[in-house]
C-alpha cells in the first residue's frame, strides 16, 4: 500500500483489485461504507509536519473522497476543520470528523444544501464564530450525473450542476473573503474535464472549465489583499462519486484505459497538492491550476 516515504512504482503501488475499480453501482449520493472497494484517504499513511498549525479551514464536500483526504491531511498538519456536506452524507461526515478529532483538532459538521446563498453565508459566519476565523477555503463540493445523450440532461439536472459547482463556490468565496487575512488561501477543485471534456458529463465539464477561469480571475483580483487562489484539477479518482453517478460499464475499470498510470488516483494522492497550496511553501503561486491526472495531458 502507498505511503509518503517508501519509493515505489506509482503504477503498481495499489493492489490490482483496488486499481481496477468495480462495476457495482451504489445509490446516489454515494456512501463510502457501501463501496465494495474502499478508497484510501491516507488513514494509515499520511504524516503531518505542522505546515498548517492552528489554521482554520472550510472544506465543502468534506465528508468523503477527496474532501475527506484533504480534511484528514489538514488536521494532521495542525488545522481545525469545518465540513460542509449534504444531509444524506452526514454518516460519511461523522467518520471524517472522527479522523480529524483523532489528530487532535476540532471538527464542525454543517449539513445542508449549498445551492442556497444563505447557506453559504451561514457557513462563513459560523466558521468565524466557532473556529475564530477563516484561513483556508476549499471549494470542493460538486455534483455530476452521467448522461449518454446531452438531450437527456434535464433543466433540473443542469440547474443543480451549475448551482452546486459554480454558484456555491462564488457565494462561499464572496462571504469568506472579508474574514480572511493576508496569507490566507483559497483552493478550488477543478478537473481534467475542464480540458478534456467527456461528452457524457457535458454539464459537469462546463462547470469545471468555469472554475479554472474563476481561479485565474480571482487569483489576480485578491492578491492585493494578500490572499492566494489556486485550483487542483484531478483526473479519475476512486471515490463514492464514481459508482453513484456513472454507468456500470464506465465504473468497471474506471481510470485504467484513460491514464498512462493505468489506474485511478486514490483520494490520499490528492491531499498533498492541497496541503502544498494551502501552506506557505507555495507562497509565490496564485491563479494557477495544478493537474493531478496520472499523466493525462492538459493544455
Amino acid at each position: 500500500m502507498a505511503d509518503q516515504t517508501t519509493m515505489q512504482n506509482p503504477k503498481t503501488q495499489y493492489p490490482e483489485e483496488v486499481q481496477r475499480g468495480e462495476g457495482t453501482k451504489v445509490p446516489y449520493p454515494g456512501i463510502t461504507s457501501e463501496m465494495r472497494e474502499k478508497p484510501d484517504h491516507g488513514e494509515k499513511s499520511y504524516k503531518g509536519l505542522g505546515r498548517l498549525k492552528d489554521k482554520r479551514a472550510i472544506i465543502t464536500g468534506g465528508d468523503s473522497g477527496i474532501g475527506r483526504a484533504v480534511a484528514l491531511a489538514f488536521a494532521r498538519e495542525g488545522a481545525d476543520i469545518m465540513i460542509s456536506c449534504y444531509e444524506e452524507e452526514e454518516k460519511d461526515a461523522l467518520e471524517t470528523a472522527q479522523l480529524v478529532k483523532d489528530a487532535g483538532r476540532k471538527c464542525i459538521i454543517v449539513p445542508g444544501d449549498i445551492r442556497h446563498e444563505d447557506r453559504c453565508k451561514g457557513l462563513a459566519e459560523r466558521c468565524v464564530r466557532e473556529l475564530g476565523g477563516i484561513d483556508i477555503l476549499v471549494n470542493n463540493a460538486a455534483y455530476q450525473m452521467e448522461q449518454q445523450n446531452f438531450i437527456d440532461i434535464t433543466t433540473e439536472q443542469f440547474d443543480r450542476t451549475m448551482k452546486t459547482n459554480m454558484y456555491a463556490m462564488f457565494w462561499l468565496t464572496k462571504y469568506a473573503v472579508p474574514h480572511m487575512a493576508p496569507g490566507s488561501t483559497i483552493i478550488n477543485t477543478s478537473s481534467v474535464e475542464a480540458f478534456r471534456p467527456d461528452p457524457f458529463l457535458l454539464d459537469y465539464a462546463m462547470t469545471k472549465a468555469a472554475i479554472v477561469n474563476f481561479t485565474k480571475s480571482l487569483g489576480q483580483s485578491l492578491i492585493d489583499k494578500g490572499i492566494r487562489v489556486n485550483s487542483v484539477a484531478p483526473g479519475p479518482v476512486w471515490t463514492p462519486f464514481v459508482p453513484a453517478t456513472m454507468s456500470e460499464g464506465n465504473v468497471a475499470g474506471f481510470g485504467k484505459a484513460m491514464t498512462p498510470m493505468g489506474r485511478p488516483a486514490q483520494p490520499a494522492e490528492l491531499a498533498p497538492p492541497f496541503v502544498f497550496l494551502a501552506s506557505q511553501e507555495s507562497s509565490y503561486i496564485t491563479a494557477e491550476t495544478l493537474a493531478v491526472t496520472g499523466g493525462m495531458l492538459i493544455t
